[in-house]
Parts: structure tokens; sequence; C-alpha cells
């Protein structure tokens, strides 16, 4: 990356980087494009895709139909109501 690309994209953050700041910033970017660039090296097409680098099974459960008394309740406790929907100030 070339120092004006970057004084140019680190002038859109507005970040004020002296001289040592821009130096420490293009490191830094350098250091993470060579790693990118170590990643797409690494073969993962059979790879199978993951939501969580932990987690070995899918969190899934049973749909089960709910009482609507919990909703009830709900809307027993809201300020204002129209037909059964919760009514609430404009704020701007």
């Amino acid at each position: 990356m070339d120092s004006l690309e970057l004084r140019t994209t680190a002038d859109m953050a507005m970040l004020d980087l002296d001289d040592s700041g821009l130096a420490e910033l293009e490191d830094a970017v350098s250091r993470v494009l060579e790693y990118f660039t170590t990643m797409a090296a690494i073969d993962v097409k059979n790879v199978e895709p993951t939501t969580h680098a932990l987690i070995t099974g899918n969190r899934t459960r049973r749909d089960q139909p709910a009482s609507l008394a919990l909703a009830d309740d709900v809307l027993e406790q809201a300020a204002d109501l129209e037909d059964r929907l919760i009514s609430i100030p404009n704020v701007l």
C-alpha cells in the first residue's frame, strides 16, 4: 500500500496522523495484508462452513406453540394501545 493511498484513507477516516503515526499505520496495514495473503494460500475447498469456531452442532430447538397469555400480560401493562398494538409516541 503506498503512502498517498494510506494518507487519503486516514484523511477519509478523519484520523489526524503525523509522520510517525502514518508510519505505524503503514506497518500495521502491511502486516494485515501479509496475513490475508497467507490466509488466501490455504486450501479450504473441503472445509465445511460453520457459524462458530468451537460449536460442533447447531443450536436448534423444536418450535413449540406458546400460549397468548404472555402477550396478553404484556399488552395489559402497555401505557397506550391501538387495537392489540402498543402505541408509542413519536420521538422525532
